[in-house]
């Protein structure tokens, strides 16, 4: 698609004939002529400098009319180099404002834990807890996503990015027991809140942590987290993962517990403190409800604020007329 930034200009193109129209032919040595008050004194100059402008000669005044539609090309050229010809390239929606996310989920052992079911079927929180982030991750298309694990050890799997694709192969290829088997959830907090301290998004940073037991190794405690992420402004959804009963049934129907205990109380206290949300998750569809639930919560803004690539073209008819300009100068030398 192409445009004129100043099409206005076109009507320059009438000049010439206006000009003509305005001042009117006077009778002179050399028949009808244009009356220009400094015309005797170009002329002088011509001759002694020996110009190929003979201005005001009847000579010239043949050859202007022999090439007056070439020496109106010239001026239609540059008329149209002074509109500014651009060409317009597809319109490009501009990038949402988006959310730095972190993920930041436990994988101990006891995620291994077979209490949620699956179109019927028994699955342990891991698998549940892989299909709900994986969906949450599709809908997050203009944030950048980062996840953390963290069992013993806390570990940045992936940075902020907002290629999901990639933190999705993670999330699928990640198993339980990978970062150790104790549940170290201040050291995993801690590293978060450093991620995204370092990270250039002033505003709009988000932690999302999930676990099912509470905070039995690593050096921070989930209070001194709490406190910090508080300080930082940060604002974190936790979700605590279990059956109510933090029982399982066995395939052979035998009642196992779950050693880990979910501690609710600091998982609450750290949502509430940060202005974020504490949600329960004894379930696949309530864990799906709660991702969805954040997603609302924290809505991508979708402005329609489009743009365009602008190619500037008047390069194009300018050259043109300078071409032309000295072809006619070549060629008046050549018949003077």
């Amino acid at each position: 698609m192409s445009q004129f930034a100043y099409p206005y200009a076109f009507a320059l193109l009438f000049l010439p004939f206006i000009i003509r129209f305005i001042f009117p032919a006077v009778k002179g040595l050399h028949g009808d002529a244009l009356k220009v008050p400094f015309i005797s004194d170009l002329e002088r100059i011509s001759i002694k400098s020996g110009s190929l402008w003979n201005i005001g000669s009847a000579n010239n005044e043949k050859i202007f009319s022999k090439f007056f539609w070439l020496l109106y090309l010239i001026w239609f050229l540059l008329v149209f180099a002074a509109a500014r010809p651009q060409w317009l390239g597809e319109p490009v929606r501009l990038k949402n404002e988006s959310r730095d996310i972190l993920l930041v989920l436990d994988i101990s052992n006891s995620m291994l834990t077979p209490d949620f079911s699956l179109n019927g079927y028994q699955i342990d929180r891991l698998t549940a807890l892989k299909k709900a982030a994986g969906e949450f991750l599709k809908k997050r298309s203009e944030d950048r996503i980062g996840l953390i694990l963290f069992g013993t050890r806390a570990y940045l799997q992936a940075p902020l990015t907002f290629d999901k694709k990639s933190v999705g192969e993670i999330l699928w290829s990640m198993d339980a027991g990978m970062a150790g088997n104790s549940t170290a959830i201040g050291d995993a907090m801690g590293l978060a809140l450093k991620t995204l301290k370092d990270a250039p998004n002033p505003e709009n940073k988000i932690i999302i942590l999930l676990t099912d037991g509470e905070n039995n190794d690593g050096s921070l405690s989930l209070a001194q987290v709490t406190k910090l992420a508080q300080d930082e402004g940060i604002k974190t959804y936790t979700i605590g993962v279990g059956s109510p009963e933090n029982m399982v049934s066995s395939f052979f129907g035998i009642r196992l517990g779950n050693q880990n205990e979910l501690d609710e109380k600091g998982l609450q206290e750290l949502a509430q403190a940060t202005k974020g949300t504490y949600f329960r998750a004894d379930d696949t569809n309530a864990l799906q409800k709660i991702y969805n639930t954040i997603d609302k919560m924290e809505p991508t803004e979708h402005d329609e604020r489009y743009v365009r690539e602008i190619k500037e073209l008047f390069y194009i008819p300018l050259i043109g007329a300078i071409f032309l300009s000295m072809g006619l100068a070549l060629v008046l030398r050549r018949i003077n």
